[in-house]
């Protein structure tokens, strides 16, 4: 079955928390920062905590402080428009300090990234004397006509084997790549980190359905999935076998189902008694459980 709603966003936060994994103790990340009481939201903000030290990763080497992030899905166009957009909602985060001047201009940097390159911005801004820099593969400084530090991210042009989790925001996956993605993810042993592969994981699946289909017959593929997500297959196990109620359709919903029927979609097969519980937890009929198989 295609995809036609991946949820982008939701994988935003976990990539980039990967990407800038051996920062994690000096930064802090504000998912959907509202800017005031309406509905006016940065993507992702990033606080770093203290000290003037660069982040090694090629991504945060621009940071500074505050630094605002705005992720455009690949169907998503980047346009001067967006751009200026950004720049305004990056203008109103500097403002919005609880005193004057708290937040300083040159402690902000404005980080826009895109699959492909917008190729019509970048036109926009020759015609215009805007001079772009390329210091390192697929990341793009704006060099003047800004009032902060900017860069352009273009996933698609990125060192995959650097920077696997950005590559990973892309709806035109290989099958190589989505075995990488799966083989890292399996190789974290924390907690936390697994679970942020397995939010990148999740949507990479649904954007590149048609390839995880082709891996449908990879037997190591279908194995080593359904070992990722087995601590969430086993939840579920426990509460079809205790339950019979509604209250098992609540309890499927909130623990992992989600990853359960990846697992289920990629490998085609499982236990009846999940499917069933898939079934109820998403009103499915019969034939409509099919599609997800």
């Amino acid at each position: 079955m295609e995809e036609t709603n991946t949820q982008w966003h939701l994988a935003l936060k976990p990539a980039v928390d990967l990407e800038f994994a051996e920062e994690r103790e000096n930064l802090s990340y504000f998912k959907d920062f509202s800017l005031n009481q309406q509905a006016l939201e940065i993507d992702l903000l990033i606080i770093k905590k203290e000290g003037n030290q660069p982040i090694k990763n090629e991504i945060g080497r621009l940071f500074r402080k505050y630094n605002v992030l705005e992720y455009k899905s690949p169907k998503d166009e980047l346009n001067i428009d967006t751009f200026y957009k950004v720049t305004a909602y990056t203008c109103l985060y500097k403002a919005y300090g609880k005193t004057v001047d708290e937040r300083k201009a040159d402690e902000i940097t404005m980080t826009l990234i895109r699959k492909a390159k917008p190729v019509k911005l970048f036109q926009y801004f020759e015609e215009h004397g805007i001079r772009l820099e390329n210091p390192y593969k697929g990341i793009y400084y704006v060099m003047n006509g800004v009032l902060f530090p900017t860069q352009i991210v273009v996933t698609k042009e990125l060192n995959h084997q650097e920077h696997i989790w950005m590559t990973a925001l892309t709806d035109e996956m290989q099958k190589q790549q989505l075995q990488e993605l799966l083989d890292k993810t399996e190789s974290f042993q924390t907690k936390f980190d697994r679970e942020l592969a397995e939010a990148v994981l999740e949507v990479a699946i649904k954007a590149n359905w048609q390839t995880a289909q082709e891996l449908r017959g990879d037997g190591n593929m279908c194995q080593a999935l359904m070992e990722l997500m087995e601590p969430e297959i086993n939840k579920i196990k426990e509460n079809v076998r205790e339950e019979t109620t509604q209250q098992v359709t609540q309890q499927v919903m909130q623990q992992g189902i989600r990853n359960a029927i990846i697992a289920l979609r990629v490998c085609g097969n499982g236990d009846i008694e999940i499917k069933n519980a898939i079934m109820r937890a998403y009103g499915l009929s019969s034939n409509e459980a099919e599609e997800y198989l």
